[in-house]
């Protein structure tokens, strides 16, 4: 008779499902959206996922011989991180980024805090955010047909119409796992197995879906809300991101808070974000609070009885039960935050003063035959509509914040001045003053406010680009990627900065709008 004592610490569960078998039934509802990817993208998609997960698996080999730990290698879950991480990228993408980022998931977000099972963030994700933010150019690549072009969420962040069709199929230009059909045959496949968590997946769809109909500007309106849930990673993050064992809430009520908060945060930063492809930030933010979460949210044990309260006994107070680094935190966060309040009351008339100043200069600059700046009546009525909200449809996210009549010392009228400021920037807002002469045509553009990627989106404010508007008036402008610009109202995007591009042009033809509609003469 075996009389072998098996010795393990708490909790004791037992499953027929190992970490090995879970870990192959995830990579088989993978393929799917993986096979479709290759096909559709051809043999540079290919490459890029052979290198990740060839890389991810290498990586965990080399780190467990190293650290002289037992090989890993054969639960797959290096595999599928290497996986996950290549459907995430764009088949454009270099051969060294999946190298680098698959490393870097395996190695620091995986085996420096013990390995699976201890890791305290989504390794795949891990990785993206790491090229994300380490080779941004690189990784906002998208082409057809060899030309550079936007992907679907930038196109919708710009207030353009989108491909839902497409979308769903996975036929767009977008990442390699872009194929909605695909995934979600894989994810509802892993939910009937119960591999996943339903209460994960959904709580996260259905938290996104509201937050963007309340929100986002357009209701609950199906296309705008199916086209949102088709792109930038939401369904991919939702099935088989934000359901990863290790950094999950354990309990069910947990699970659904923590899905509803990935879903919500996904939605505000694509809302107000700067750029529409940040679901993997909030899944990581979510991850974050997970242990919070498990802590304030305990399951009920089976059969458990709440003991009666001894007459005269009293409860903790609050403040013993909360933990001491708790207190500490929000109190310097407090501190912290009104000594930044009180600083940013104390600087704002200046820096409003300040900002004001330069829109001034910039007129000077766009008008300089003007010798004053003047209003109408007409011109501030329209203003007092427009100002601080989105001006018309199919301009994106641009608003008008002033404008004026220059005039010289005779008092004729020698241009006009429009300032207008654009939410759809790669990296925030961009703000610029377009001037006008006599009879209408660009006069200069001169930018008050633009942060975009050095070397790529501030070529902006190069004449090579900006230049291009000057002594045009055939708007709207049209974007072409085409390097050509030929016709009259075309305009050359700036190489591997299209988002950027966009946003200026779609800025300057508000000004336009603007201005024939309200200042030009006769209206």
């Amino acid at each position: 008779m075996n009389t072998a004592i098996n010795l393990s610490t708490a909790p004791h569960l037992r499953d027929r499902w190992t970490t090995p078998f879970i870990m192959k039934v995830v990579l088989l509802s993978l393929l799917p959206t993986t096979v479709v990817g290759v096909v559709v993208n051809g043999w540079n998609a290919l490459a890029v996922v052979l290198l990740s997960v060839g890389t991810a698996v290498l990586s965990e080999w080399i780190f467990n011989k190293i650290c002289h730990k037992p090989s890993s290698i054969w639960d797959c879950s290096a595999a599928v991180t290497g996986l996950l991480l290549a459907l995430s990228l764009s088949p454009d993408t270099p051969l060294y980024a999946p190298v680098i980022g698959a490393a870097f998931a395996i190695v620091v977000a995986k085996g420096c805090f013990g390995g699976l099972g201890k890791n305290f963030i989504n390794p795949a994700l891990a990785g993206r955010c790491f090229l994300l933010i380490s080779f941004g150019k690189a990784m906002s690549t998208f082409t057809v047909d060899g030309v550079s072009a936007a992907t679907p969420m930038a196109d919708l962040a710009a207030g353009k119409a989108v491909n839902v069709t497409q979308m769903f199929l996975g036929t767009s230009n977008a990442v390699i796992g872009s194929s909605i059909l695909c995934m979600l045959i894989g994810g509802l496949a892993l939910w009937v197995l119960d591999v996943i968590h339903g209460q994960i997946c959904f709580s996260v769809l259905g938290g996104f879906t509201v937050c963007m109909g309340l929100f986002g500007g357009q209701g609950f309106d199906p296309r705008f809300l199916l086209a949102h849930l088709c792109g930038g990673g939401v369904v991919m993050g939702a099935f088989f991101m934000a359901t990863d064992y290790v950094t999950s809430p354990v309990t069910k009520i947990g699970q659904f808070v923590y899905g509803v908060l990935i879903g919500v945060m996904g939605a505000i930063f694509r809302i107000h974000g700067s750029t529409a492809d940040s679901f993997s930030y909030s899944i990581i933010v979510a991850n974050l609070l997970t242990p919070l979460i498990d802590t304030y949210i305990v399951q009920k044990p089976f059969a458990y009885r709440k003991l009666a309260r001894k007459p005269g006994t009293e409860k903790t107070p609050l403040l013993q039960r909360i933990p001491r680094p708790v207190i500490t935190l929000t109190v310097i966060t407090l501190v912290a935050g009104v000594a930044l309040s009180g600083v940013y009351a104390m600087t704002k008339d200046t820096i409003d003063q300040q900002k004001a100043e330069a829109a001034r200069a910039s007129y000077r600059v766009v008008v300089p035959e003007a010798e004053s700046f003047e209003s109408t009546d007409a011109i501030d009525a329209a203003l007092s509509e427009v100002r601080g909200s989105v001006y018309g449809s199919g301009f994106g996210r641009s608003k008008i914040n002033e404008a004026f009549i220059g005039k010289d010392a005779a008092g004729q009228v020698v241009g006009y001045v429009v300032s207008v400021t654009s939410s759809d920037g790669f990296d925030g807002d961009i703000t610029f003053a377009l001037g006008l002469n006599a009879e209408g045509a660009v006069n200069g553009i001169s930018f008050t406010e633009l942060h975009e990627t050095p070397g790529m989106g501030m070529r902006a404010d190069e004449d090579s680009f900006k230049g291009q508007l000057i002594g045009r008036s055939e708007y709207p402008f049209k974007m072409t990627k085409s390097g050509e610009g030929s016709a009259a109202n075309e305009i050359d995007a700036i190489s591997g900065a299209s988002v950027t591009s966009g946003a200026v042009i779609n800025a300057a033809n508000a000004a336009l709008d603007f201005y024939e509609s309200f200042m030009k003469e006769g209206n």
